[in-house]
């Protein structure tokens, strides 16, 4: 396990400007087979695309059955996979690190706000991510959300300072999800360490945020959506 934390640390460390590291996110062990074969070198998984594979809303699936569902896409592959738990589900930091482990998992994303409609107080959640930190020692890869664009104001004074208390909290990388490509070179200046962006399902969206200074690229739920709309489509010839 340590030294596959070990390798998709160094995955995000020493990257070429305009190289990002690219992490598809699997739904189900199928997909994660998919990706895998393509050859990228690590995976991520999005919580709503698993919720969505698992018949629930994003936010409303049951901690056993995510933590069960990144188990069977680790098994599925040999790549490193990192979790999106979302907000930790309540849990204590020593249980969350504990059942994170157990999943076989390398990382884990875990964001800044409650119930997608409200931000924490970024020094009450530093002091939580610092807790996670001290738990897991080096065995995990933590990707701090900062959800400043999705529900808080969208002022990048603010993403920075919640990144940088993040960081200082032992947090590996920032997720400012949903940041505007123009305030990235904002963020990129601000921000120490590596930053994740949220691409579309294109190569170009992809090579836009890398040019701009994204370390890491992950799609969040589009992948799985832009799966399902392919199906949707196939199903409509096929009732033709």
């Amino acid at each position: 396990m340590r030294m596959t934390v070990s390798t998709f640390r160094a995955l995000h460390h020493g990257r070429a400007a305009g190289d990002p590291l690219v992490l598809p996110g699997p739904w189900d062990a199928a997909s994660a087979r998919v990706f895998a074969d393509a050859g990228f070198p690590a995976l991520a998984t999005p919580s709503a695309g698993v919720a969505a594979s698992l018949g629930y809303q994003d936010g409303s699936t049951p901690p056993g059955e995510m933590f069960a569902a990144v188990a069977r896409i680790v098994r599925a592959v040999s790549v490193p996979v990192s979790a999106d738990i979302e907000g930790g589900y309540g849990l204590a930091p020593g249980e969350l690190v504990g059942r994170l482990l157990e999943t076989g998992a390398v990382g884990c994303n875990l964001e800044d706000s409650e119930e997608h409609t409200t931000l924490k107080d970024p020094h009450r959640h530093a002091d939580w991510l610092a807790e996670v930190r001290a738990e897991a020692g080096d065995a995990l890869f933590i990707n701090a959300r900062v959800d400043t664009f999705l529900i808080g104001t969208g002022d990048p004074a603010d993403a920075v300072a919640r990144a940088r208390l993040y960081v200082a909290a032992g947090a590996d990388c920032v997720y400012p999800i949903m940041a505007p490509s123009e305030v990235v070179p904002v963020l990129r200046e601000g921000i120490e360490g590596p930053i994740n962006l949220a691409a579309g399902p294109d190569k170009e969206s992809v090579t836009e945020l890398g040019r701009l200074g994204a370390t890491r690229i992950t799609f969040g739920p589009r992948l799985q959506r832009y799966a399902m709309e392919a199906t949707r489509e196939l199903a409509a010839r096929l009732r033709e």
